[in-house]
């Protein structure tokens, strides 16, 4: 299963009503065969500007990421059902990127620049390539002597 972030906006709320939603918006990833991995919280803040949810306009929220693991297809009922909720003012789901493991070591990166094996390869790359920066005169204008030659 791929990995998601899930950014919530919940509305303005006491703590219990909050607990609930948050249960709520849990146990809709679990039915649908997900597994929260992290919950973050970040806090009750200022929206930049001011939004408008199921007729209401809200000015401050309170801010959460969940890192969710589930199907593909659950993604697209999750968002659905969040966009019903009265407590969620917005949501976005991205996919989260695979980790992918590179292998460095340390010696390889404390070489000098002129020793490394990409630097040599960039080198070698730049030797074969034209410069097409430079411009040179081309004799082709039927001219028998160069005109601009002081």
């Amino acid at each position: 299963m791929p990995t998601y972030e899930l950014a919530l906006m919940l509305r303005a709320m006491p703590k219990p009503e909050l607990k609930t939603t948050l249960k709520r918006v849990s146990h809709a990833i679990f039915n649908r065969g997900g597994i929260i991995r992290n919950i973050e919280n970040l806090g009750f803040r200022p929206i930049p500007y001011k939004t408008s949810s199921h007729g209401v306009v809200h000015r401050e929220a309170n801010y959460f990421i969940f890192r969710i693991d589930t199907a593909t297809q659950a993604v697209s009922d999750l968002k659905e059902e969040y966009s019903r909720d009265v407590d969620v003012v917005r949501q976005r789901v991205f996919k989260m990127p695979e980790n992918t493991e590179h292998a460095c070591t340390l010696e390889e990166e404390l070489l000098p620049p002129a020793y490394r094996k990409e630097v040599q390869e960039m080198i070698e790359i730049g030797k074969t390539q034209v410069n097409r920066f430079t411009y040179k005169f081309k004799y082709n204008s039927g001219l028998d002597y160069y005109p601009f030659q002081k």
